[in-house]
C-alpha cells in the first residue's frame, strides 16, 4: 500500500525539475551570450518525462528522462546600436516566449498541487484502513 505513495511522489519530483527548468528560461529570456560570454543566446530547454522510475522502468511512477535544447530559431530583433548586433543590425535573443513559459509554469504547478492532493487521498485512506484492522 505504501508504494502508492510512490507515484506522486515521483510525479512531484518531475514536476519541481519542470518548474526549475522554466524558471531557467524565464530568468535568460534576455540573454545574448552563453556562459562563456560567446554571441550564443540561451536556447530554450525542456523537460521530457519518461513512465516508470528511474531506474525501475516497470514500476509505477514518473521520471525525467532528459532536459532538451528547443531547436527553434533564435527572435531576431533589429537593434544596430547594441553591442550583440550583427553586420545588418539584429540582435539574436532566446527562442524564450514568455506567454508560453507562463502557461507551462501554471501547468507544472497544478499538476503539482494534484499530486499533493493525491497523496494526501492516500495517506487518509492508508489510515482508514489501519483504523479499520485495528
Amino acid at each position: 500500500m505504501l508504494d502508492a505513495l510512490d507515484i506522486p511522489a515521483s510525479a512531484l519530483v518531475a514536476q519541481r525539475t519542470r518548474m526549475d527548468t522554466i524558471a531557467g528560461n524565464v530568468a535568460n529570456i534576455d540573454a545574448t551570450r552563453n556562459e562563456k560570454g560567446e554571441k550564443i543566446p540561451y536556447r530554450r530547454r525542456f523537460v521530457v518525462f519518461q513512465a516508470g522510475r528511474a531506474g525501475e522502468p516497470a514500476k509505477p511512477g514518473v521520471h525525467v528522462k532528459s532536459i532538451e535544447l528547443d531547436p527553434s530559431p533564435f527572435r531576431r530583433v533589429y537593434d544596430p546600436g547594441h553591442p550583440d548586433a550583427d553586420k545588418d543590425g539584429y540582435v539574436s535573443y532566446p527562442n524564450v516566449d514568455l506567454a508560453i513559459e507562463q502557461v507551462n509554469m501554471m501547468e507544472a504547478s497544478r499538476a503539482y498541487e494534484a499530486n499533493i492532493t493525491m497523496m494526501e487521498t492516500l495517506k487518509a485512506m492508508i489510515n482508514s484502513t489501519l483504523r479499520l484492522i485495528a
